[in-house]
């Protein structure tokens, strides 16, 4: 399990380094991320919460290109990043992404499956979902396709799965402030602050 950004893509980006990505793919998050890796995810997930200045409102770094276009993340209150926890079986080769309409900020429904009502739906287009079955959880692909493939495994290996994912999304977090620290140290606090809502490790979203 591991958290992924969605990635379609910023033709001519030019505002920070960013690496190679896949338009329309998923960018993993973690501790194996290079800077420009961490740039393109934040280049992604401020394109995302991109917005306007209001009439009177002035963005951090008015007439700063990279001051405008960090606007819409800078000042959301509930900034978010698309993608979510992919899941990958090695002995099958099956994989459950998150389908769309999903976010990062949202990875904590993994929880209802472990201590909630047991199953949570993860986005469509595909339809991934995940069912608690006693002591066993299967995880569905894609839901809305009969007899598809499944993932099985126990309630506590899927338990760990999400700590090791939290994990990741943590120590992305401190590459970013890293990043941040480098190429916007006049942001880098309230940069900090927005990923880590955008990504649902905000002060204001951590839960026990």
């Amino acid at each position: 399990m591991q958290p992924v950004l969605e990635t379609p893509g910023r033709d001519g980006f030019d505002l920070w380094p960013v690496g190679p990505y896949e338009p329309y793919g998923f960018l993993p998050l973690g501790a194996a991320m290079s800077p420009a890796d961490v740039g393109t995810a934040v280049m992604q997930i401020a394109d995302h919460n991109e917005a306007e200045p209001g009439p009177g409102e002035e963005p951090a770094g008015s007439g700063d290109p990279a001051g405008r276009f960090l606007h819409g993340l800078l000042t959301s209150e509930y900034p978010v990043a698309p993608g979510g926890l992919r899941v990958f079986a090695p002995a099958t080769g099956t994989v459950l992404r998150p389908g769309c309409c999903n976010g990062l900020e949202e990875w904590r429904d993994w929880y209802e499956v472990l201590d909630g009502d047991g199953f949570a739906l993860f986005g469509h287009d595909p339809t991934p979902q995940a069912r608690r079955e006693g002591t066993l959880v299967r995880l569905t692909p894609d839901g809305a396709v009969r007899d598809g493939p499944v993932i099985e495994l126990p309630l506590d290996g899927l338990r760990r799965l999400v700590t090791g994912a939290a994990d990741e999304l943590a120590a992305f977090l401190r590459l970013a402030d890293a990043w941040a620290a480098e190429h916007h140290p006049d942001r880098r606090a309230p940069l900090a602050a927005a990923l880590a809502r955008a990504v649902g490790l905000g002060a204001d979203t951590e839960e026990a």
